[in-house]
């Protein structure tokens, strides 16, 4: 190899006289470095002198000096995906003052020869898989200011040596194992340290009081290991900080009652899962010293007492997480002040009155945990303003009265709504059904009674349903028959009466419970009922038949009389219904003899007149190609503002082009899916268009809701300039509003089921608030569920096109259309969401087939290394949590599970929106989004 490099360095430099004066040594240390390494993605790919044109100072991520041209400054290869070790000829690059690999692969361990390297000032090596001990020898780096070595496999004892490191004002060293270490004692003579990280790093031992003297510190992160004792009472008084974080450790002693003047500066306060006591400090809820507090978290110690009144000065204050304490008495009022607050966690303490109805003026709260507490009165109806809230616990507690009609309209909610083990009484309100993406609701053990409403078909999402221990009457509700991701029903300990409804065995249930109630009859013998481990039938004497292993008694016979009776009422009805199908069938047929520009548009429930030619031209400015959004083989789309319609209408025009074969089956496709849809996540027809144009000839549009943020297309891969960014809430909001609209249209629009057929980023649009909304059913495919026994992951043959890289592997070799295959397309979707990697794209998948292989094979530990560059750029210190990757990984496992080869070994779209909904509520959790 030394044969090799002498050959064309002496090529290079002989054969460009201008280039002489260049630094060989230089040269020979960045092509040792790209020896060491493998390089995927081409980041290297000019890192070498074929290219005579190209010094090395032009190379990828160098930087040369400006008084010394040809000396090497600077390497910053960020998320390159490269993976291998670090040569020690870096050690020769003797004018280096800063080198950047954050983000890759980077194994074994980090070279001693860095330690020669005196005018080295910034050394960023985190989130690789650096291994052994930290070199003694960086100490030799007297200008060393910046050290993060955080989430690699560091191991050993920090050594004391660093503690010539005076100038560093930012050291991470989080994430890795120095099992059997304390702090050290040195550390506290960094006294121009700004930011001091070592999470989960396996430290134990006291925080040394050395660490006093940081007077500039504003981030100390010392969570997660296993330190004891008190915190040294001098740190509370170093006023710079901002960030203070020893949750998860054993540490003890009380909060000092003078905090909230001594500290601020202060942002995020985090001192849970400890054994801190006394009472929360009066001073934590002084406005004029903490104006900057966001983060309050305290819980999982033994703090007693009562939430100050004072707590509603903290106006910025965004997370309250106080569970698994001792606190008592009432939640002050002026919690109502805090406007900004996202998330309350008050489980597991001693609360007692009513929750106060100023509850309701925290209008952008996420998560209400108040579960196990004793909590009376009635549910404050000012609920109804929590118009973001995912979650809401109030389980365990003493809350009476009625269901407030309220509580159950909170359309957002989309986790849990959990009110058991309470003493509300009477019915459940009708609105139930407007839980629409709820995965779990529990309101058992209570006193409610009457008969549940059948509005619960309006909860398409539900996954988990638990009614148990009330005093529920009549049959069991028939609108639980379309909720075809219900997994777990618990309808035990009521008094619900009549047979066993067949639909229950056409339902995906894990575990079904509908002991001690009055059902009488047959028990079914298919679906749920096959399985004895999974249903409880006790307390029902009146039932018979089931699987043997049941041993209830046999059916009695029917009669002949009985018989006769029977099939009187089976026949006549059915007889009514064939004539009724034979009727409809003649108008049907008379009706496809007609012109295709027949087509009614009542079909679409809409505000607008049927619009013609003329009207929009008009909105279109004349179809203008400066109002042109979109195009494809089919059809053009113009952004337009209608002059009849509400004021400032803008509506988005789809016209087809007729001329091109396939159009016309392309809009009656789009037309017959979207009839009868009926979803929040999917793109709405407002009305369609069937005329003449000025010329004579066919004129046909459909016209729909214009979202003024257009396709997620636009924002992955049409952002040159990088002026818009969606963030990660943003993006996983993204992947659950898609996921939910596929759901629904898979098991949701009553007996049909929709198969989208080409699910792609351009065709998910935006709108204001960035939700997701799915369009282009124009290969959608919609099968009757009844009439052809087609269900949920079976597949029908049919002519198959789509997009190259979203299409399912089994649609090219068999030509079938199933649910299956969008699953597939909405996985690909999601992975290229969240790494903005076409599926596509050659320069990135050569060694990967796909990218599904290219997310799989760097899952779960290198999921930051694919994740899209912007996330890292943008998402700042979040990205240094080591649950974020973890987070990331879940998401893009989903991903994976959903793009595998063979179509039986996906996840279900319900498992998906199931599990994408736990996630969210897991990062919201941990501050992560």
């Amino acid at each position: 190899m030394a044969h090799w490099l002498f050959f064309f360095i002496f090529f290079y430099f002989t054969s460009n006289p201008a280039t002489c004066s260049n630094n060989e040594t230089d040269l020979l240390a960045l092509l040792a470095f790209k020896d060491n390494v493998i390089d995927p993605r081409g980041a290297l790919d000019l890192w070498n002198l074929s290219n005579e044109t190209v010094h090395f100072c032009s190379w990828k991520g160098i930087s040369c000096g400006n008084k010394h041209r040809n000396r090497v400054v600077s390497i910053n290869l960020d998320s390159q995906g490269l993976v291998g070790s670090i040569s020690p000829h870096l050690g020769n690059l003797s004018f280096l003052r800063s080198i950047s690999l954050r983000n890759n692969s980077f194994h074994g361990p980090i070279p001693q020869e860095l330690g020669r390297l005196r005018r080295l000032g910034y050394i960023e090596f985190s989130n690789n898989s650096f291994s052994g001990e930290i070199p003694k020898n960086l100490s030799q780096c007297r200008n060393l200011h910046y050290l993060n070595l955080m989430d690699n496999e560091l191991t050993g004892i920090i050594p004391h040596e660093l503690s010539s490191l005076i100038k560093l004002y930012a050291l991470g060293l989080s994430d890795n194992d120095f099992s059997g270490n304390n702090i050290p004692p040195f550390f506290g003579n960094f006294t121009s340290l700004i930011e001091l990280s070592l999470s989960n790093c396996g430290l134990h031992g006291y925080i040394p009081e050395s660490l006093v003297h940081l007077r500039k510190l504003k981030r100390l992160i010392l969570d997660t290991n296993k330190l004891t004792g008190k915190i040294p009472s001098g740190i509370y008084n170093i006023s710079t900080l901002e960030i203070f974080a020893v949750f998860t450790n054993q540490l003890q002693g009380n909060i000092p009652s003078d905090i909230g003047s001594t500290l601020p500066n202060l942002m995020n306060l985090g001192l849970g899962d400890n054994n801190f006591s006394g009472v929360l400090p009066v001073s934590l809820s002084n406005a004029s010293s903490l104006q900057y507090l966001r983060k309050l978290t305290i819980g999982i110690n033994r703090i007693h007492g009562t939430i100050p009144s004072g707590i509603g000065n903290l106006i910025g204050l965004s997370t309250l997480s106080l569970p698994l304490n001792l606190l008592s008495g009432p939640i002050p009022l002026t919690i109502g002040k805090l406007f900004k607050m996202q998330e309350i966690n008050l489980s597991a303490n001693r609360f007692t009155n009513e929750l106060p109805s100023s509850l309701g003026n925290l209008t952008l709260l996420n998560i209400l945990y108040a579960t196990r507490n004793n909590f009376s009165g009635s549910i404050p109806q000012s609920v109804a303003n929590f118009s973001r809230l995912l979650v809401l616990d109030l389980s365990v507690n003493n809350f009476s009265g009625v269901i407030p009609r309220e509580i159950v309209s909170i359309s957002s909610l989309s986790i849990y709504l959990d009110l058991s083990y309470n003493a509300l009484f009477g019915s459940v309100p009708s609105e139930v059904g407007l839980l629409r993406d709820l995965g779990d609701l529990d309101l058992s053990h209570n006193r409610l009674s009457g008969i549940f409403p059948n509005t619960i078909s309006g909860c398409i999402s539900l996954q988990r349903l638990h009614l148990h221990g009330n005093s529920f009457t009549g049959e069991i509700p028939q609108g639980l028959s379309v909720l075809r991701g219900l997994q777990d029903l618990d309808l035990s300990r009521n008094n619900f009466s009549g047979l066993i409804p067949s639909f229950l065995v056409e339902l995906r249930l894990l575990n079904l419970n509908l002991s001690f109630n009055r059902l009488q009859g047959p028990v079914p013998l298919e679906g749920v009922f096959r399985n004895t481990s999974a249903i409880s039938l006790q307390g029902n004497n009146e039932l018979c038949g089931g699987i043997l292993e049941l041993k209830l008694p046999y059916c009695p016979s029917i009669t002949k009389k009985n018989s006769s009776n029977i099939l009187l009422k089976v026949l006549i009805p059915s007889a009514v219904l064939f004539i009724a199908i034979l009727v409809l069938s003649c108008i049907l047929i008379r009706k496809k003899t007609k012109s295709r520009n027949n087509l009614h548009a009542s079909s679409f429930e809409s505000q607008f007149k049927r619009l013609s030619y003329a009207d929009l031209l008009r909105a279109t400015d004349g179809f203008s190609e400066a109002n042109v959004i979109g195009s494809g083989r089919f059809s053009t789309v113009y952004k337009g503002v209608l002059e009849d319609g509400p004021p400032d209408t803008v509506v988005a025009v789809k016209v087809l082009n007729l001329n091109i074969r396939g159009a016309h089956k392309s809009f009656m496709s789009e037309c017959n899916a979207l009839r009868g849809a009926r979803h929040r996540n999917l793109l709405k027809i407002l009305s369609i268009s069937l005329s003449i144009d000025f010329r004579g000839n066919d004129f046909t549009a459909l016209i729909y809701q214009f979202k003024a943020n257009g396709s997620l297309e636009n924002w992955l891969h049409r952002n040159e300039n990088m002026d818009r960014y969606l963030t990660l809430m943003q993006r996983l909001n993204i992947a659950i509003d898609v996921a939910c609209a596929v759901e629904y249209l898979h098991s949701g629009t009553g007996s049909d089921i929709i198969v989208h057929g080409d699910l792609k980023p351009s065709n998910i649009l935006l709108d204001d608030d960035m939700t997701a909304h799915v369009g282009d059913f124009g290969l959608a495919k919609v099968i009757s569920n009844i009439s052809s026994g087609f269900a949920a992951g079976e597949s029908r043959s049919i002519a198959v096109r789509g997009t190259i890289g979203y299409i399912a592997p089994e649609y090219g070799m068999a030509g079938t259309v199933s649910t299956e295959g969008d699953v597939y397309s909405y996985g690909i979707l999601l992975l290229e969401l969240f790494t903005n990697v076409r599926p596509t794209s050659d320069t990135l998948l050569s060694d990967h087939e796909n990218l599904h292989n290219f997310v799989a094979t760097s899952l779960p530990d290198r999921a930051m290394e694919i994740v899209d560059p912007l996330i890292v750029l943008k998402e700042g210190d979040i990205v240094q949590n080591s649950s974020f990757g973890d987070c990331l990984a879940s998401v893009l496992g989903i991903g994976v599970a959903c793009s595998t080869e063979l179509s039986q070994d996906r996840i279900s779209i319900t498992d998906v929106v199931i599990e994408l909904k736990k996630i969210r509520i897991k990062c919201l959790a941990l501050g992560l989004i």
